[in-house]
């Protein structure tokens, strides 16, 4: 039966992105926000799909804990479920990305407009620079900008270690961390063709405020971000993360020569 209801699912989804794809291609003509707006409804579609044909549903804890300015929302990335829920969670947020998904035609098109934040991991200390030079623009239009601390998806239960570009942002840009921890990746996994059904968990952290030293904050949203989400993640029932003892990341101090 998951097997029958995924089919369906995968199906569905991807008729009715490339559907949406080409008959929202109006939207590019609109004013940005209105754009966005029309964004979220078809994201909250989505949704209905998940619900309907492979029973996926989500809660949501801690939305005390999102500042009423710009902060940096650093996520747990395990799928790609959460990166189709952040403009619903979140008010008009600016994801940052690899620069290739900006290269893919239409979709890259849709992102352009929405003002996401093109990273090119490759090019080293010039792509932090650039980072950072791309993200005042955006913290000072008061929008949260949300980045994949890990850099990538992260199947639950696996370890991999935090880039340094959470921790640069953090220093550069003044604002607060928000962790975003969640149990995702057990329902819809990564690079799988199966979707589960059950409730998805999000719980937004307590933040992490400016001002501390690099090293200190980046411990605390490891430690913090990773212990939330194997709660989660065990407490659906899921494997959880065997972590290497945290010590001041090599990452931090690698930074900060790429920005001075």
């Amino acid at each position: 039966m998951i097997w029958i209801r995924s089919l369906a699912f995968n199906i569905a989804f991807h008729l009715w992105t490339a559907l949406m794809c080409f008959a929202l291609l109006w939207m590019l003509l609109l004013p940005r926000p209105q754009m966005v707006a029309v964004v979220k409804w078809y994201l909250s579609t989505v949704g209905w799909l998940e619900r309907t044909l492979v029973g996926i549903r989500y809660e949501v804890r801690g939305r005390e804990n999102l500042p009423d300015g710009p902060f940096l929302l650093a996520a747990k990335h395990q799928s790609a479920w959460e990166t189709m829920k952040l403009h619903l969670l979140l008010k008009d947020p600016a994801i940052i990305l690899k620069r290739e998904l900006m290269w893919i035609p239409i979709w890259g098109w849709y992102a352009a407009k929405a003002k996401m934040i093109p990273v090119d991991r490759g090019a080293g200390g010039a792509a932090i620079k650039s980072l950072i030079r791309n993200s005042r623009p955006v913290r000072d239009e008061g929008r949260p900008i949300v980045i994949f601390p890990q850099g990538t998806r992260v199947a639950p239960g696996t370890y991999r270690p935090y880039r340094i570009g959470v921790g640069v942002l953090y220093d550069s840009l003044k604002i607060p961390i928000v962790p975003m921890a969640l149990n995702a990746g057990l329902y819809w996994p990564r690079h799988s063709f199966l979707k589960r059904p059950g409730t998805v968990v999000v719980e937004f952290l307590p933040p992490i405020l400016p001002g501390r030293p690099r090293a200190e904050a980046m411990r605390e949203l490891e430690e913090q971000l990773e212990s939330a989400s194997d709660r989660l993640v065990t407490a659906a029932g899921g494997p959880p993360t065997v972590r290497p003892p945290l010590a001041e990341p090599e990452r931090n101090k690698q930074a900060a020569t790429a920005v001075s």
